[in-house]
């Protein structure tokens, strides 16, 4: 069988906001994208994902929508975003789009109607329910952004649940209605050519039926935010959302049966691996690739990273496709985390583990967290609950492409500040530089693409000790050993017999060797890619 397109591309997520201003309003848009479609083919990557387009009011920037199936006016229309994926196509570059199902914004057609009257046809669009006995929200769901996750309406004398801000009510995903009239916007977009979605807190979108109190998280420590408060177990990964998820995958499936081309939906689902692998689907097919988030969670040690690695093998379904990620939109940047040594050690694990990579924008530049002054907040997580580190503004600032003002993002100033450093780490300065961790990413994703073993390969952990992560990946007769080194001293690594006799094929450093015994020589903050010269022995 011809394996899937997928399971062997790389994934590069774009934050609209904040990758290409046209119009010089200080905000990117769909003609930023189209205008760096050449620099994302020279990259390396095969696939873009877009975080929302749609026409929205912008409070929580895009995830808060009032239209599905249209552009806001900010990124374009609906004729660029059919020229960006014409364009797109052209280059071999699948597009991906943000579908936003649980819930909506406030301003959403849907909801003016279902809050109009208790007898609104659309009433049970949206989760409505009366105070508590004696007054008060009906129960203790805590918003994910804080505060009580019920608004109260007063026309109506009603509570409606949000599982984020006010201005995002949840659509109530029991009702058939709601089922049809979003699976309606999914074959709107795949009509027009979209080779998928990222399905925005798949986990969320159904809650108990009868809406009991969540429980107390004994975990909790001030300081966490507060929705960590309490354990979400009434309100998020309810078994029903499982049918909801076959659903989904019958219609992208469907498009693949009409001869149109595969398509992928991957989810966002925070969970435990254990409860993560449901969203694969049992006697029913779910989501092509629920988001594995362990890189960006798991502590920056080798026997740690090891392990959780060797779990999640081990516990994919049979048939299920692994994936991996190091940020996105939500989370501080690999950089940040990390530093920049280590930033490509990640890279470098990222591009040759078993399974569908997704780059973050700016982090094949090494990006990291942006410090946003007071004056300069825009996202609401931080304006909730200020001070607690959880603003995501840090990690969507503007990509840096040149030298030129406002480092070639716009003409203007940009929404939110540049980095400190745009001036020397920009696209055009760092393609100049060999050692670049710009360089690396290419050298990688072309590493990627000559050899299957590292998209489509086997994978087997050969080596665990103090910093040193080393593992196998093989696929007919090529056969890699990857050596990561996550720590600052040199190592001697004595390399498996079949190993031995093995060639260079990366180094993300300069003092990487094979001594003269088959042992590899690897220096500090360094990862390599060998190539093994015995074939399928």
């Amino acid at each position: 069988m011809t394996t899937p397109w997928w399971q062997t591309c790389v994934i590069y997520q774009i934050y609209p906001r904040s990758f290409q201003d046209t119009n010089d309003d200080g905000i990117g848009d769909l003609r930023g994208i189209a205008r760096r479609l050449d620099y994302l083919v020279g990259l390396g990557v095969d696939a873009i994902w877009i975080s929302p387009i749609y026409p929205s009011p912008m409070v929580d920037f895009g995830y808060d929508i009032a239209d599905y199936c249209d552009v806001d006016p900010r990124f374009g229309d609906l004729a660029d975003f059919d020229d960006l994926l014409i364009q797109a196509h052209r280059r071999g570059l699948k597009v991906l789009l943000d579908f936003v199902p649980n819930h909506s914004s406030d301003q959403h057609p849907w909801f003016a109607e279902s809050r109009a009257s208790r007898e609104s046809q659309k009433r049970d669009w949206y989760i409505w329910r009366d105070p508590a006995p004696g007054g008060g929200p009906p129960n203790n769901w805590i918003s994910d952004f804080g505060g009580s996750a019920w608004q109260w309406d007063e026309a109506t004398g009603q509570y409606y649940y949000h599982a984020f801000l006010r201005e995002q009510p949840d659509l109530n995903w029991r009702h058939p209605a709601v089922r049809a009239a979003m699976y309606d916007v999914m074959r709107f977009w795949f009509d027009r050519g979209v080779d998928g979605f990222r399905i925005d807190v798949l986990w969320h979108m159904v809650k108990a039926a009868d809406f009991p109190d969540n429980p107390p998280n004994p975990a909790y420590r001030l300081g966490m935010g507060e929705m960590h408060r309490l354990l979400q177990r009434h309100s998020t990964d309810q078994p029903e959302v499982h049918e909801i998820a076959a659903e989904m995958r019958e219609i992208a499936d469907s498009y693949g049966a009409k001869g149109q081309g595969a398509r992928v939906l991957i989810g966002e689902i925070y969970l435990p691996v254990d409860r993560l692998m449901h969203y694969y689907g049992g006697e029913r097919a779910e989501m092509h690739l629920p988001f594995n988030f362990q890189l960006i969670d798991t502590p920056w040690e080798a026997r740690v990273l090891a392990a959780a690695i060797a779990n999640y093998e081990a516990v994919l379904p049979p048939g299920a496709w692994p994936n991996w990620v190091l940020g996105n939109h939500d989370r501080p940047r690999v950089a940040a985390r990390l530093g920049q040594a280590q930033a490509r050690i990640a890279a470098v694990l990222l591009l040759t583990l078993r399974g569908t990579p997704t780059l973050y924008y700016g982090d094949e530049l090494g990006l990291t967290d942006v410090v946003i002054v007071s004056s300069d907040v825009r996202d609401p997580r931080e304006l909730r609950e200020p001070g607690l580190a959880l603003g995501r503004d840090p990690v969507r600032t503007p990509m840096p492409w040149d030298v030129s003002e406002n480092a070639g993002f716009s003409a203007v100033r940009p929404w939110l500040p540049l980095h400190a450093d745009w001036s020397t780490r920009n696209v055009t300065r760092m393609a100049e530089d060999p050692q670049s961790i710009l360089a690396l990413y290419r050298r990688l994703l072309a590493l990627r693409r000559k050899y299957l073993a590292l998209s489509i390969g086997g994978f087997v952990l050969l080596d665990v000790q103090d910093d040193i992560l080393v593992y196998e990946r093989r696929h007919a007769a090529e056969r890699l050993v990857v050596a990561l080194n996550l720590g600052e001293r040199p190592h001697r690594l004595q390399l498996p017999e079949w190993a031995r006799d093995s060639r260079l094929l990366l180094s993300t450093a300069e003092d990487a060797a094979l001594a003269e015994d088959g042992a590899l020589l690897l220096g500090s903050n360094e990862a390599v890619v060998l190539e093994a010269r015995c074939g399928e022995g």
